[in-house]
């Protein structure tokens, strides 16, 4: 039976380019040539007698048998490794590589991780901490925490939390500021900006949307500085630089300490972003992923839950 089998190489050949649809990308992945590659997968459809991909002017595309093929070897291929990282020995096995952007590591993954640890001795725990999105299919990293729409191309996506928005600031800024009574005495405020959510049109959730949600559209929106993170412009609202647009996650813990205010906290713009679990297709069960999964999944019920 399995004399009948196509060779590994093809399958990864093909694991890689119908991943990124893209054959120059899939050799630089696996550190081989394009023509490799292209030959890999035409031995590959030659096996199986059927085209797995469509060659347009400027790109490659799955067919419907490529891409149902494409399951099959993805999960293949995720149990291949996982049999071999339990063969390898205990040190690869124990190790927990977890990926996830700054400022959700900074407020609030981070300062949870040692209950976590604690749960779990038996996993040595790595925060890999960047707002690139890493690779999940190359078995370097076993799960990530991403902010997004909760699409992500050839990988599996668990929502784990959803995400509200509105201002926040220093006790100290809102008595300087009168009190800040009303939504309109905003107007005279410094505001603070996350560069990506005032210039990336993905990014939805602006001071623009916020006013436009309370019915002031005209409102200027002040000028203020801008910063690249969300974790940057909460520290400059606790320093009394101005208002925040808070992100619900990132902002409980300083308002819970009394470092921030919300100020007008049943005005809340639900997001369309929020957080999930991703990880490789065909890693539902995996252990590691499932002691992530079920640990996050208690600490966001015991979050939401002090947060009201």
């Amino acid at each position: 039976m399995f004399d009948r089998l196509p060779p590994l190489q093809t399958l990864r050949a093909f694991e890689a380019t119908g991943r990124l649809l893209s054959m120059t990308r899939a050799a630089d992945e696996l550190h081989v040539t394009h023509g490799a590659v292209s030959r890999h997968i035409k031995t590959l459809e030659g096996h199986l007698g059927v085209a797995l991909f469509r060659r347009l002017t400027r790109r490659i595309v799955l067919t419907d048998e490529g891409a149902e093929f494409f399951v099959v070897a993805t999960r293949v291929l995720a149990d291949l490794t996982r049999e071999a990282e339990r063969l390898r020995g205990p040190k690869s096995a124990e190790r927990l590589i977890i990926s996830t952007g700054i400022s959700f590591a900074s407020k609030w993954l981070g300062p949870r991780l040692h209950r976590l640890m604690a749960c779990h001795p038996e996993l040595d725990v790595h925060l890999d901490i960047t707002d690139t999105d890493v690779d999940l299919n190359n078995g370097q990293v076993d799960a990530a925490v991403r902010y997004g729409s909760g699409r992500y191309p050839h990988v599996a996506s668990e929502r784990l939390l959803e995400e509200t928005l509105t201002p926040v600031c220093s006790p100290a800024y809102r008595t300087e500021m009168g009190g800040l009574p009303s939504v309109e005495n905003l107007a005279k405020c410094r505001l603070l900006h996350e560069d990506r959510l005032l210039y990336e049109d993905r990014w939805s959730a602006t001071w623009e949307h916020w006013f436009a949600m309370v019915g002031l559209d005209g409102v200027p929106r002040g000028r203020g500085p801008i910063y690249s993170h969300g974790s940057m412009v909460i520290e400059a609202a606790i320093r009394g630089e101005g208002v925040a647009l808070g992100r619900s996650a990132l902002v409980a813990e300083d308002i819970a300490a009394g470092r921030l205010v919300a100020l007008f906290p049943q005005l809340r713009l639900k997001s369309e972003r929020g957080y999930d679990l991703v990880y490789r297709l065909g890693n539902h069960d995996h252990p590691k992923v499932r002691a992530v999964r079920d640990w996050l999944s208690d600490e966001i019920r015991q979050f939401l839950a002090e947060a009201g």
